[in-house]
C-alpha cells in the first residue's frame, strides 16, 4: 500500500527515477528542435517514397518498351516458322522492290479492307495480278499465315489462285489472279436510278450461285485438309471475265482434319450479316462447316433480292428483314415480286434460290444441307423442293 509510483515503475520497467525540476525544465524547451526533427524526418519520407515511383516508372517503361518491341517482332517470327515448316510447298516469294515494279510504285489501288489494300499489278509474263498489301497492325501474322496456309494447297476453278507472296521485314503481301469484273457485291444491289432493271439476270445469278456451292463443296470435302471459310459473303466473291465466280480471302480461315466436322474455336468470326448464329451462340449448335452453308444461303437470297437482307430504309418494316418477306411472299405464296422478274423462267429459278437460301440459313446447324445437296438443290427441279421452315431472325 505504501509502495510510491516510481517503485512500481523501477520494479517493472527498470525505469530511472524522473528528471530533476530542472532536468524537466530542460526537457521542455527542448520540444520544438523534437518537432523540427520530426518535420525533417517526414519530408525525407515523402522523397525517398517519390524516388522510389520514379525508379519503378523508368522499370514499367523500360519493360514496356520491350514487350512492345516483342510484339512487333512476334508476327514476323510466327510467320517465319510458318514458311519454315511449309517447305517447298509454299507459293513462290517476291521481293519487295519487285511488287513496286509489278504495281509501278502501288499506283492503281483496286479497293481496301480491314487487312491491308489491293493494287492492280502486272507479272513480267504479262499476267495481271492483283496485289494485297496487310496491314502490320493486324493480327499476330494471322491473316498471312490463314491465307497461304489454305489456299495455298487449293486448285479448282471457284477458288482464287494465289501466285505468290512478299514476306521482307516488316512488309508482307499475297499476289493473285487479277479478276476483271471484281467482286459480286457490284453487281447485285439495286440501283434506284437504273429502276427495274437488274445488272445481271437470274440465269446469270444462279450460275454464279452454283459456282460458289462448287467452290465451297471443294473446301469442305474435295481437300486433304477440309478448310472453313467463316467470311462467304458478296465482297468475298470475284468474278473474271466471264463472271466466272471464285473465292477469295481466307483471312479467317480454319483449317481441320478432313474426317473432324465440329472444330473447337474462341470468339466470333466473320461479318455481320453473314455469321452464323452458332458462332454467337454455342447453346445453338456446334461449329463446323455448316456455318459456311449458312453465309452462303444469306448471300444467295441478297443476290436473288438485290439488297441486303436487313435493311432499316424500307418503306414497309415488313420487309426490314428480307428473308421473312422472301418466305412469306415466294416460298409460300409463290407471289414473285422481285425488281426486274417477270419472265416465268426466271420467277422459277428466283423461287428456287429463295428456297434454298432459306435452307441454308436455318437457325439449327444440323438442319441446313452440306454444299453438295446445295448443288444439287440448284441444279434440280424447282418443284422437288421441299418447304422448309420459316427462318428466325439471327442477330448477328
Amino acid at each position: 500500500m505504501g509502495t510510491t509510483l516510481q517503485q512500481r515503475m523501477l520494479r517493472f520497467g527498470g525505469v530511472s527515477e524522473p528528471p530533476s525540476t530542472d532536468e524537466a525544465g530542460r526537457i521542455s524547451s527542448a520540444g520544438p528542435g523534437a518537432v523540427s526533427g520530426a518535420i525533417g524526418l517526414f519530408i525525407a519520407c515523402i522523397v525517398i517514397v517519390l524516388l522510389i515511383k520514379r525508379f519503378w516508372k523508368r522499370t514499367d517503361d523500360s519493360n514496356n518498351n520491350v514487350k512492345a518491341s516483342s510484339l512487333r517482332q512476334r508476327p514476323m517470327k510466327n510467320v517465319k516458322a510458318f514458311l519454315q515448316n511449309y517447305g517447298s510447298l509454299a507459293p513462290k516469294q517476291f521481293r519487295y522492290s519487285e511488287l513496286k515494279k509489278m504495281t509501278d510504285s502501288f499506283k492503281d489501288k483496286l479497293g481496301e479492307g480491314g487487312y491491308g489494300s489491293v493494287f492492280k499489278g502486272k507479272l513480267k509474263d504479262g499476267r495481271l495480278v492483283a496485289v494485297k498489301v496487310l496491314n502490320n497492325s493486324k493480327g499476330n501474322g494471322e491473316e498471312f499465315i490463314n491465307e497461304v496456309a489454305s489456299i495455298g494447297r487449293t486448285s479448282h476453278v471457284n477458288i482464287v489462285t494465289l501466285l505468290g507472296f512478299c514476306f521482307e521485314g516488316s512488309k508482307s503481301a499475297l499476289i493473285y489472279e487479277f479478276m476483271s469484273n471484281g467482286s459480286l457485291e457490284k453487281f447485285i444491289y439495286s440501283n434506284k436510278s437504273r429502276g427495274a432493271e437488274r445488272v445481271l439476270s437470274c440465269g446469270k445469278l444462279l450460275q454464279i450461285a452454283v459456282g460458289v456451292a462448287r467452290g465451297l463443296e471443294y473446301l469442305h470435302r474435295g481437300c486433304s485438309t477440309r478448310i472453313l471459310h467463316f467470311d462467304i459473303k458478296p465482297h468475298n466473291i470475284l468474278l473474271d471475265d466471264e463472271f466466272c465466280p471464285k473465292i477469295s480471302d481466307f483471312g479467317l480461315a480454319k483449317l481441320c482434319p478432313k474426317q473432324e466436322s465440329i472444330i473447337s474455336m474462341q470468339g466470333t468470326r466473320g461479318t455481320t450479316g453473314y455469321i452464323a448464329p452458332e458462332l454467337d451462340c454455342r447453346n445453338i449448335g456446334r461449329v463446323s462447316h455448316k456455318s459456311d452453308v449458312y453465309s452462303y444461303g444469306m448471300m444467295v437470297l441478297e443476290m436473288i433480292g438485290g439488297r441486303k437482307n436487313i435493311d432499316a430504309q424500307v418503306e414497309n418494316t415488313s420487309e426490314i428483314y428480307f428473308p421473312h418477306w422472301a418466305y412469306n411472299h415466294i416460298a409460300l405464296e409463290n407471289n414473285i415480286n422481285l425488281i426486274g422478274i417477270v419472265e416465268e423462267e426466271e420467277k422459277e429459278i428466283a423461287r428456287k434460290m429463295v428456297l434454298v437460301g432459306i435452307w441454308c440459313i436455318q437457325t439449327d446447324p444440323t438442319n441446313r444441307p452440306s454444299m453438295s445437296r446445295v448443288v444439287e438443290k440448284l441444279e434440280g427441279s424447282v418443284h422437288s423442293l421441299e418447304m422448309p421452315p420459316k427462318p428466325y431472325l439471327s442477330s448477328s
